[in-house]
């Protein structure tokens, strides 16, 4: 059995089935391909461990293709201070300060790709193939196709990799990356503190690498702690009591006490970027085309800038009756992303070099660096943008403009 569609998007994560709801509803015949559906979302359920900090530009993305309610009526956390210090040094971003309500949301992945999922099923136009396993993918400029392990045969004039920094569309398409592994793994944490409900996102940098605090709703919290993989892989096999007393004593005191360990987990830090976004026939979104250190929590924000600024490229084409295959259609999508994703790329490389670094100079210059972010408003205002997505070229969709059909 063999089907053809315009658009087949591999991969229905947060990346992939916001490109599928962005192209919801236009005359384009799109397939969404998942292995798996995260587990259902029970209310009494403990936290996940892998959250977002999900920036105003993508909340926006959200409300825009009718996603953001299936969040919200789950379970999510707005933040309306951030902190950022080392030593004598401190910046707090508040999000009264610039004239907003909040700064941004923490979100539990799981429950960003359930309401995106949802959100799928309701558009005539898209075919959400879940769970489905892929055999191969056969990339050709003029039409690929992919085989699936049920038999089924799909193809489209243009492929989307969506499916992660490993991705199978990226490899089959020939198309090269730039990548390194950075010296630090993470190791994360979801606990329940002594403290109620938080509303400040906070990190601490020290010369191992930093300490990050990110709030859940209720008494609860997600920690992040970036260190040596050695390190890690150690404190990651500690008892509870062990560990706990090692947060206690390694976090700073605002962190309050922990009155439990919820879960644990760790994974290594890489940085990668492919040498093109685009190809004939084929565009790369999400991880499949770069993937950048975490500390400031930007890698699914431009993700998700990715999959809007696609839809649009895509939904403008067709209205204009050109092919939505074409390198030269192509081109303004990586056009509009590429250089964005770089300067953000650049500037996390350049936050862990500068503050990974523990020579006394290269310390007094943070830290008074940190004093001036504090106290030069234009400057503070500049920073809080970018935290909040609001920087640069951005898609219709994060602006709130819905995209002409």
């Amino acid at each position: 059995m063999n089907e053809h569609y315009d658009v087949i998007i591999v991969g229905g994560g947060m990346v992939g089935a916001t490109l599928g709801c962005g192209l919801g509803g236009s005359p384009l015949r799109v397939a969404v391909l998942e292995d798996a559906p995260p587990p259902g979302f029970e209310s009494n359920q403990a936290h996940d461990l892998r959250v977002s900090a999900v920036s105003i530009a993508s909340a926006s993305i959200f409300k825009t293709i009718g996603a953001w309610q299936g969040i919200t009526t789950r379970r999510f956390c707005p933040f309306r201070r951030m902190r950022v210090w080392e030593d004598r040094g401190d910046v707090e971003f508040r999000s009264e300060d610039i004239n907003e309500s909040v700064l941004g949301y923490i979100v539990e992945n799981r429950i960003i790709q359930l309401a995106l999922m949802d959100h799928l099923k309701a558009f005539d136009n898209i075919d959400f193939l879940c769970p489905v396993k892929t055999q191969s993918i056969d990339y050709t400029a003029g039409q690929s196709s992919v085989k699936l392990e049920d038999g089924r045969t799909i193809t489209g004039r243009l492929l989307v990799a969506a499916d992660g920094g490993f991705s199978r569309v990226r490899q089959a398409a020939g198309m090269g990356v730039h990548t390194w592994d950075y010296e630090q793994h993470a190791l994360v944490l979801t606990v329940e503190t002594d403290y109620g409900q938080q509303d400040i996102t906070w990190q601490k940098f020290t010369p191992t690498g930093p300490l990050a605090f990110l709030p859940l709703d209720g008494p609860n919290a997600s920690l992040v702690w970036y260190n040596r993989p050695e390190e890690v892989k150690r404190l990651k096999a500690l008892p509870d009591e062990e560990l706990m007393q090692e947060l206690l004593t390694t976090f700073p005191p605002v962190l309050g006490n922990i009155a439990k360990i919820v879960s644990r987990g760790s994974f290594p830090l890489r940085r990668q970027h492919a040498l093109s976004y685009i190809k004939e026939g084929v565009a790369l979104i999400g991880d499949a085309a770069h993937m950048i250190h975490p500390l400031a929590g930007q890698g699914v924000n431009i993700g998700l800038l990715d999959a809007a600024a696609l839809a649009q490229v895509l939904v403008a084409a067709k209205a204009g009756s050109k092919d939505i295959g074409a390198a030269s259609v192509l081109q303004e999508y990586e056009k509009m992303r590429r250089q964005n994703n770089l300067l953000m790329m650049t500037t996390m490389d350049m936050f862990y070099r500068v503050f990974g670094n523990s020579q006394l100079p290269l310390k007094l210059l943070r830290n008074i660096g940190l004093g001036l972010a504090e106290r030069i408003a234009p400057a503070k205002k500049l920073a809080m943008k970018y935290a909040m997505g609001l920087g640069g070229q951005l898609p219709k969709l994060a602006r709130g403009e819905t995209i002409a059909r």
